[in-house]
């Protein structure tokens, strides 16, 4: 008998941690917005040239990687899934704005003069962007009748799979 209940205790746990190791989407991109406002902190605290412009170039990594998730999986799965579109068509104009800033600070040298003022109108317009989604679509899709941890398993997988590419695109140092 004591080893039944070991097994049904072992089934329970598994299945515990199987839907633990489970991300909701929006979990997911909640976590990536904190992590980029966390960069922007950084920047407006470094003083060093070299570590700016490193920053920077990491911001404009995680925002690149971002980006694609949200148009590549989450945007079209969301669009399907909530009556006031507009919210997407909103967030993808807002998507072609920051990818414009990243391209013009990726193509600078960080002693330029408009580095600075790039990568704090960047700031500004991915705060305002965060602020947006997480407060009118995010609730729009939590109320559908999308499967967010389905979603979100989609979106960690395209997520590690960007990560991978531009590791092998940039190469060892």
């Amino acid at each position: 008998m004591a080893e039944k209940k070991t097994k049904a205790e072992t089934a329970k746990s598994d299945k515990k941690e199987a839907s633990t190791n489970a991300v909701s989407a929006l979990d997911l991109l909640e976590a990536d917005h904190a992590e980029v406002e966390g960069y922007f902190e950084q920047y407006e605290q470094v003083e060093d040239a070299a570590e700016k412009e490193e920053l920077a170039l990491k911001i404009c990594m995680a925002l690149r990687v971002h980006t694609q998730v949200e148009e590549e999986v989450f945007y079209p799965a969301a669009r399907e899934a909530i009556e006031k579109t507009e919210l997407i068509d909103e967030a993808l104009v807002e998507h072609a704005s920051v990818k414009q800033l990243i391209a013009e600070i990726e193509d600078m040298e960080q002693e330029d003069e408009l580095y600075d003022a790039k990568v704090k109108v960047l700031g500004e317009q991915v705060s305002h962007h965060i602020e947006e989604e997480e407060d009118e679509l995010f609730p729009e899709v939590e109320s559908s009748e999308l499967d967010l941890e389905a979603l979100g398993k989609k979106m960690a997988d395209r997520k590690a799979a960007l990560l991978k590419e531009a590791a092998d695109e940039s190469g060892p140092r």
